[in-house]
């Protein structure tokens, strides 16, 4: 598969997006994810309402486009999501990826899709939802 048919104008243009999602000068908890294949990394600050949920997120991205884009499909549609509902949707992101599973329900996935057939992009792809679960699990040690 070409560059061209990886990086879709669709793609490119979810990635800029990160510009509406700055990192949180007042966040309740980090997470942070790093992938070992390409060095990516994202920093995720969150607050929470009073039933532990994302009510305000913030992030600082160090990814390709493709890892971009997964951070801009992921900030769209978090608030309001649990820890559950970040486990959930990490482990369906995992097994689609391993082909182990169907496209993971999450809003916009599609906008990724063409990223699945390059192994080296997986990490990146991860990332969000990785340091959601960590920032998450930082929640709940707290709580």
């Amino acid at each position: 598969m070409s560059a061209e048919r990886l990086y879709t104008p669709q793609m490119l243009a979810a990635a800029v997006e990160l510009a509406e999602f700055p990192p949180l000068e007042d966040a309740q908890f980090v997470g942070s994810a790093r992938s070992a294949a390409c060095g990516s990394t994202l920093e995720m600050g969150l607050s929470l309402d009073d039933s532990g949920h994302i009510a305000k997120l913030g992030m600082k991205v160090r990814a390709c486009a493709v890892g971009q884009a997964a951070a801009a499909i992921f900030a769209r549609h978090a608030v309001g999501k649990g820890p559950d509902d970040m486990a959930a949707a990490l482990e369906a992101f995992s097994a689609w990826l391993e082909n182990d599973g169907p496209l993971p329900d999450w809003p916009d996935v599609a906008l990724i899709v063409p990223a699945r057939d390059y192994a080296g992009r997986h990490g990146a792809m991860l990332l969000p939802w990785k340091a959601a679960v960590a920032a998450l699990s930082t929640a709940a040690q707290a709580g």
